[in-house]
């Protein structure tokens, strides 16, 4: 039998925790919910300290998300936002950061409304071109954020070209994953530093778990964000950690049938006269359509359409059976967001407007339901 390493990733996730207690054979990985941990002398330890240090779930949780990414580290919190947080406080004050103009309205808040108290500073630039970043660079810049696909105008970021412009201009470079997961794009191998996941979203895949992930290229950049998540506290509890372990073990299932879904819908609602636009990377029309199916396996099963008119927009919100109206992504269940006033509603209308996430555009997650019910929503939903 081939070793752990050499077995494919659907494979390794199927496993996951299996031989975690060879005292019993369990198959399911055991939760520990234990604060503390007795040890065996003065001096002595059994590896486990206090749990918000470390503990046997989470730890093997952590495990499972480095090799899925390829990383040295991997690092479990209570969620996307609480991830994030601390890879932001990596950073000092004075520091400068680029990100993506299409990304959550989460990510620019933290950092407009908290971080910006702390003199941390941001740029946000179209990061599906390369120059643009290159022209925000300051001598002050530490590092660089996208997110690609784009949320929720689904943009493509050239990984690798970022990647080289970090490298020669001693930069970190940060890629959020959420949207395609390992199993669609890989930004470590790329040359991405660190990887962000929402893990509420794909990871979770029904929408019943909160939590966010940190995956480090390398040892010493994941014991920075190790000591950072241990001196502020925000980790996964040991029941989320087993629960996000055995939702990862149908996360291969989950997405084949979810982008397989997305491209049918996608294409779909291309032939639809209410609908003016189809924000897909799967479509032949998308400007990123080539660039993904050089870095990626994949398409993704995110997808944000405009309609003919705001009115439309609500239209389909209130009729909308099959499919919920409702905020996050990634599970499978299928939803529908209106970003102006949901997801991305603490960004300035003034800074919408300009991106094209006006009151007529909907972020459709694409869920597992059967693809005929799906369009069938959609259909009468449309309907004049």
């Amino acid at each position: 039998m081939k070793n752990q390493g050499q077995l494919h990733i659907h494979t390794r996730l199927a496993q996951a925790g299996i031989g975690r207690d060879e005292r019993t054979g369990s198959i399911s990985l055991p939760i520990y919910p234990s604060a503390t941990y007795r040890h065996p002398g003065v001096g002595e330890s059994t590896g486990y300290d206090y749990t918000r240090s470390g503990n046997p779930t989470r730890e093997a949780l952590e495990e499972l998300l480095a090799d899925m990414e390829g990383g040295a580290r991997g690092l479990a919190f209570a969620s996307g936002m609480a991830a994030l947080t601390c890879l932001f406080l990596n950073f000092s004050s004075g520091d400068h950061l680029i990100l993506s103009e299409d990304l959550y309205g989460g990510t620019y808040r933290v950092l407009d409304q908290i971080f910006s108290r702390f003199k941390l500073s941001t740029s946000y630039v179209d990061t599906t071109r390369i120059d643009d970043i290159a022209a925000a660079i300051t001598a002050q810049t530490k590092g660089i954020l996208v997110e690609t696909p784009g949320n929720p105008l689904l943009g493509i970021a050239d990984i690798r070209a970022i990647a080289d412009l970090c490298q020669k201009q001693g930069l970190l470079f940060i890629v959020d994953n959420t949207f395609m997961t390992p199993l669609l794009q890989r930004p470590l191998e790329l040359g991405a530093d660190i990887v962000v996941h929402s893990a509420t979203k794909f990871f979770g895949g029904h929408n019943d778990l909160c939590a966010g992930v940190l995956v480090a290229r390398d040892e010493t950049i994941g014991e920075q964000l190790y000591f950072l998540q241990n001196s502020t506290g925000p980790v996964l509890s040991p029941q989320d950690s087993w629960l996000l372990v055995r939702s990862l073990k149908t996360l291969a299932l989950r997405l084949e049938r979810q982008c397989h879904n997305a491209q049918i819908i996608a294409e779909w609602l291309q032939q639809q006269p209410q609908v003016e636009r189809v924000y897909f990377p799967g479509l032949i029309e998308h400007p990123g359509h080539l660039l993904v199916q050089q870095q990626a396996n994949g398409f993704g099963a995110m997808l944000s359409f405009r309609v003919d008119s705001p009115a439309r927009a609500r239209q389909i919100l209130e009729r909308i059976g099959l499919i919920s109206f409702a905020e996050s992504l990634g599970g499978v269940e299928s939803l529908l967001t209106l970003p102006a006033i949901q997801t991305h509603g603490d960004i300035p209308e003034s800074e919408r407007q300009r991106l094209g996430i006006c009151d007529a555009l909907l972020r459709l997650s694409v869920g597992c339901e059967d693809i005929d019910d799906l369009l069938q929503d959609l259909r009468q939903a449309l309907a004049d």
